[in-house]
């Protein structure tokens, strides 16, 4: 494994030379400064526990406070001295860091399952002894490569759990919102760790999960066992080369689906493999006695085309072609149903419909208002979340970044800030001083310029520490992450 001294940016490895001289403290905050997403104007705070855990405590105790020194100096030194140059490549503070055996370092942070609005400082992070301010921002990128992607997703999860709770309070009298959308995202993500990473934050606001690994990484690194506890939910399902494996007798592949490999309990039939229309208007109707005599419930999947129109119908196809009705329409024309005491259609219970190619929060929303405009719950249809949703995103989405707000040099305390003239956004402007974090109501807002004293005497601030010279110090558990995000999960 790579030494966590050689895990950031190259220019991060000449700034202990560049500081200004005499400066022993450096503070610096983590902030989510912008948002490019309609309606997510607050940032689910989520990721920082599972960062400490795994790599400011393991990975830097195993792959450097625990390796031979000279080791681990010659591997800094030579990847350094070839390519930045000899200036650049000098290890006394790397030698330094590594004889004092622990990380100087204390992580303030609002507590995970916190919605902080945006250009509120999430995070402080400053060193503990004098001789390391150098280390606060070496340790910047990271702690973002590892950390925006969790709080984004939780962000995400969360809107979409704000868009479901709408409509079933609209149009759901029986039904549990936190099995309305399914994380299918894995495949879609650049490694397993961040597809891990993301599906646990999907996981905060939801039950469903493709995403197996999701389940031991949140064991893991927040407190939850699967064996106490539903951490998150799978559901059998079919994929294409099942479905092709029979050639385009659909019948046959159903029948043998329903009857055989799968006979009881609640299974998934990807259902779009040749002719989408043809299979629910022809051959589900010759299956009805199979399917409503079977212990478990089938779900319907389409996979392809525009999910609004496959779900809820397209109003300008044919008026009464399949097309024209949708798949929830034509599943209540074949098994029916009834009404709730919202005045709502709901499915049998022994059919349903699940949707999960190229989902947004835009066409979740329009999908659950298309079905209420044709009278029918929305829980009569499942959402599967993927890369389309999950993926489709960077750092900026929320403009997450690492500031220097204060200092002290030569003994003395400085307020230091950023605030390019050229920034027409004022996005990129930081905060000054220390910071005090408070909640109004229903947000969390911030009080900079603060001095160190002036900070210590809010004793409500927000900003708690975490870690603390190699140790964690808070350990929350999934429960409480959410019950905190939800009230009540």
């Amino acid at each position: 494994m790579l030494n966590p001294m050689l895990l950031t940016d190259f220019y991060k490895t000449i700034h202990h030379r560049c500081y200004a001289a005499g400066m022993t403290k450096l503070v610096s905050y983590w902030t989510p400064r912008m948002s490019r997403k309609e309606n997510m104007d607050k940032v689910v705070m989520f990721g920082i526990q599972s960062f400490i855990k795994k790599y400011l405590i393991k990975y830097f105790n195993d792959n450097f406070f625990n390796r031979d020194k000279e080791e681990v100096l010659a591997e800094y030194k030579r990847i350094i001295s070839k390519t930045m140059g000899a200036i650049a490549a000098d290890t006394d503070h790397i030698e330094a860091l590594h004889q004092l055996g622990y990380l100087p370092i204390e992580i303030k942070a609002v507590a995970e399952g916190e919605r902080v609005n945006i250009k509120t400082p999430m995070i402080e992070i400053t060193n503990t002894h004098e001789d390391f301010p150098w280390l606060v921002n070496y340790l910047e990128t990271f702690m973002s490569c590892n950390i925006w992607q969790p709080m984004t997703s939780a962000t995400i999860a969360y809107r979409y759990r704000e868009i479901m709770e709408k409509y079933f309070d609209l149009t759901v009298d029986n039904g549990d919102v936190r099995k309305a959308c399914g994380d299918f995202s894995m495949r879609g993500f650049s490694s397993i760790e961040s597809a891990q990473i993301s599906g646990a934050a999907h996981l905060l606001s939801f039950y469903g999960t493709a995403t197996i690994s999701a389940i031991p990484y949140l064991e893991e690194y927040y407190n939850c066992n699967i064996e106490e506890e539903t951490v998150g939910l799978g559901t059998p399902s079919t994929e294409h080369s099942v479905m092709c494996s029979y050639g385009q007798d659909e019948y046959v592949a159903y029948k043998r689906l329903i009857r055989e490999a799968i006979p009881s309990g609640t299974l998934s039939i990807v259902s779009d493999s040749y002719d989408y229309w043809n299979l629910i208007t022809n051959i589900l109707p010759k299956l009805k006695d199979d399917i409503l005599n079977r212990d478990g419930k089938i779900v319907i999947r389409g996979d392809s085309g525009d999910p609004v129109k496959i779900i809820c119908g397209d109003k300008d196809a044919a008026k009464g072609s399949p097309e024209y009705k949708g798949t929830v329409q034509l599943l209540w024309d074949i098994f029916g149903g009834e009404v709730n005491s919202k005045g709502y259609k709901v499915l049998n219970s022994k059919i349903g419909a699940i949707y999960g190619d190229s989902i947004t929060v835009e066409r979740c929303e329009q999908i659950c208002e298309g079905l209420k405009e044709k009278g029918f719950a929305v829980n009569n249809c499942t959402l599967g979340i993927g890369s389309y949703t999950y993926q489709f995103n960077t750092r900026d989405t929320f403009g997450f970044a690492l500031k220097a707000t204060h200092a002290i040099i030569n003994g003395e305390e400085r307020f230091i800030f950023k605030d390019p003239k050229t920034d027409n956004d004022n996005f990129k402007k930081s905060q000054k001083g220390m910071c005090y974090v408070y909640r109004s109501g229903q947000d969390i807002l911030y009080k900079d310029e603060l001095t160190m004293k002036e900070q210590a005497e809010f004793k409500d601030n927000l900003l708690e520490t975490v870690f603390k010279n190699g140790k964690l110090i808070k350990d929350y558990s999934l429960r409480e992450i959410r019950n905190r995000l939800h009230g009540d999960f």
